[in-house]
């Protein structure tokens, strides 16, 4: 039967689809959050985890400290920039380790090494000339598993959980972490983002689950849900929800930059995964860098670091939140008179723990100096401290040490991790095109050409925040127990009798000896800031890696149908790339599991049926190179994605090579 083609606007008759199983399903109607009348925030309904005994003694503790000693459970330090002998004589609250830190400095440092350097943390702090003695916390990036260690199990980004369109999957992800992180020593995650991403421009795009806010939602309750647990067992922790408010929706997708949008908008897109973490309980809550402007009313509001309003008024005044917030890396110091040690009005704003990495000691002189001006009231820093001994002992880290024994660290990539992970990988695969001429799915014997610069790689598949922050200097040897998708293809077609050979650029190859070829296409790993592609350069993915086109044509057109693969933390203009593949894949960026793509791609051994696809876009597809400017940019609608059933047949796409948009207003 025939059915609409799912293509968007001007595309409209260039490609057909066909199904030979009906495929209406392949396409959910878009979901809205209705905003509150009047931009009202909604009065939510959470956990009730007030507890008067816990008041009580949060309040006697915080009778016996000094101005110095609460400064102190405020800062945040990395764990490059303070000892734990520091810790104990600072009275330091919380450490981190920021992307690419580690104990010793080492990379492959083992998880012996992780619990020891956390036991040394929490015993410093067990050790001060506090009446009471307060343990520290230790927080960590752990955004797709434990992702700064090595040796763990790493799950696809939240792109490809978005695709998989399934919230008790997320939630088992949120455990398995949990237990990840716990296994070292860690008690506290930065995690979830909840960014409702609009440009693909942004660096972050991949850290967003979808631009349905609905989604986020649902996504948001359960990840924090699973994550944390009752708050004190051995294998949860305190999530993050994060970046407090709208950093998905910044001009032209610019890190760190303006989101322009009214009141009402920010409620309906940016708030609801929000209300999903508040819902669950989320415990912490971190602050984003951008800023923001209210369009309706014409309003700067400036940084949201020093935003009282959203932060003090509506966060935790409307709703309710009474955990503590936590600021971002040197973020303070994009507030406006601000410097990254000295920022009253962040203080002020509402912000309870401040994450100042490498400057903590003048952190500290320099607030205690406001304190004492009176440009900081003493009710605000009570406010911050009773709130951060609020979730350490909603969390049990007084009532025993927090440290796990290093037997737990089975749990980094236990069978379990490894198995949900390559669960997780094949429900993200989105099949974009898939011709009369696909072979999907691939019979277990085939003897199979697999081509591409990044097909015999595992950081590609791993992006940003993978051992190191950017995901960069890193090689295969730093992930022993990762598949890259000539491994995978090795193991699952030797198992059914058939052959895989490889070869980077498809030079000087006989492709007519193959039952079909594989191309991997890739971004190079990136992370926030770097990896922004800035107006007025294109989202052409051949734009920025012309290689993988040069491999797609020396093979395509031979006569042997051709599988192409991408591996990307964003959707991008792709239309050539499209029209030389006979299927193409969105695999987004897949984590270490590369078996979860085999098991869609061929079918079992003795030819039983493979896994079907059943990913479906979390965002939409772009039909131009400069979808800002296009007048109708959409190639493919969110939730569309096809089965191994489904056939589409292609004149060919329109392919603007521009490597330059118009200029746009400011």
């Amino acid at each position: 039967m025939l059915v609409d083609s799912r293509f968007i606007g001007a595309l409209a008759g260039i490609v057909a689809v066909a199904s030979l199983g009906g495929c209406a399903a392949n396409v959910a109607p878009p979901v809205t959050v209705a905003a509150p009348a009047a931009a009202q925030w909604p009065a939510l309904v959470k956990p009730d985890h007030h507890d008067p005994a816990i008041e009580a003694r949060i309040a006697a503790i915080l009778s016996e400290m000094t101005l110095r000693q609460k400064i102190g459970q405020m800062t945040q330090a990395d764990i490059r920039s303070i000892t734990p002998d520091q810790a104990r004589e600072h009275y330091i609250g919380s450490v981190l380790n920021g992307g690419g830190a580690w104990p010793g400095g080492a990379k492959q440092a083992a998880v012996a090494d992780w619990v020891s350097l956390a036991r040394d943390y929490h015993a410093a702090s067990m050790t001060t000339d506090l009446t009471t003695k307060i343990p520290v916390i230790w927080g960590t990036d752990a955004v797709h598993g434990h992702n700064n260690v090595f040796g763990a199990t790493l799950f696809p980004h939240n792109i490809g959980l978005g695709a998989a369109h399934d919230p008790e999957l997320v939630g088992r992800i949120a455990h398995l972490t949990s237990k990840q992180v716990r296994a070292t020593g860690i008690s506290w995650i930065f995690a979830p983002t909840l960014a409702v991403v609009q440009s693909p421009r942004w660096g972050r795009t991949y850290e967003g689950y979808s631009s349905d806010p609905a989604l986020v939602r649902d996504y948001a309750s359960a990840f924090v849900t699973a994550m944390q647990g009752d708050l004190t067992g051995p294998t949860t922790a305190i999530a993050t929800a994060k970046h407090f408010i709208g950093d998905g929706g910044t001009w032209l997708g610019k890190d760190q930059g303006e989101t322009r949008t009214t009141r009402e908008e920010l409620i309906r897109t940016h708030a609801p995964g929000y209300f999903g973490a508040l819902e669950a309980g989320v415990q912490t809550v971190m602050i984003s860098y951008s800023s923001w402007t209210d369009t309706g009313a014409g309003a700067a509001h400036g940084k949201m670091h020093g935003n009282r309003e959203l932060i003090t008024d509506v966060l935790k005044g409307e709703l309710d939140f009474d955990g503590f917030v936590v600021s971002d890396w040197n973020a303070i110091e994009q507030v406006e008179g601000c410097t990254r040690t000295h920022c009253a009005q962040a203080v002020n704003a509402g912000i309870d723990m401040f994450m100042v990495p490498d400057d903590w000691q003048q952190f500290i002189e320099e607030t205690i100096a406001d304190v004492e001006s009176g440009a900081v009231p003493m009710s605000r820093i009570d406010d911050a401290v009773t709130r951060i001994l609020r979730v350490k002992m909603r969390s049990g880290m007084f009532a025993a040490s927090p440290i796990p024994a290093a037997a737990a660290d089975s749990d980094l990539a236990s069978d379990a991790a490894r198995m949900t992970a390559r669960e997780a990988v094949a429900k993200s695969l989105v099949l974009l095109k898939n011709t009369e001429r696909s072979p999907l799915p691939l019979a277990a014997n085939s003897k199979v050409l697999l081509v591409g610069r990044a097909a015999d790689k595992v950081p590609p598949q791993l992006g940003g925040w993978s051992l190191t922050w950017q995901g960069d200097l890193t090689d295969d040897s730093d992930y022993p127990l990762a598949d890259d998708m000539l491994s995978a293809l090795q193991k699952a077609l030797s198992a059914g009798g058939g052959k895989v050979d490889f070869s980077e650029d498809g030079q000087g190859v006989d492709v007519s000896a193959y039952d079909a070829v594989i191309v991997v296409h890739a971004e190079d790993p990136y992370a926030e800031m770097k990896g922004d592609i800035e107006y007025p350069a294109t989202i052409r993915h051949t734009a920025r890696y012309p290689q993988d086109l040069a491999a797609l044509e020396r093979v395509s057109g031979k006569g042997v149908p051709v599988i192409s693969i991408l591996f990307s933390g964003r959707p991008v203009y792709a239309n050539d790339l499209l029209n030389l593949s006979d299927a193409f894949i969105a695999a987004w960026l897949p984590g270490t599991e590369a078996l979860g793509i085999t098991d869609v791609l061929l079918r079992q051994p003795g030819g039983g049926q493979s896994k079907d696809f059943t990913g479906r876009l979390p965002f939409v597809w772009p039909a131009d190179p400069c979808p800002e400017v296009a007048a109708q940019p959409v190639l493919f609608d969110r939730a569309y994605g096809l089965q191994s059933s489904d056939r589409t047949k292609s004149a060919g796409l329109p392919v603007d090579n521009r490597l330059s948009c118009p200029t746009l207003p400011n």
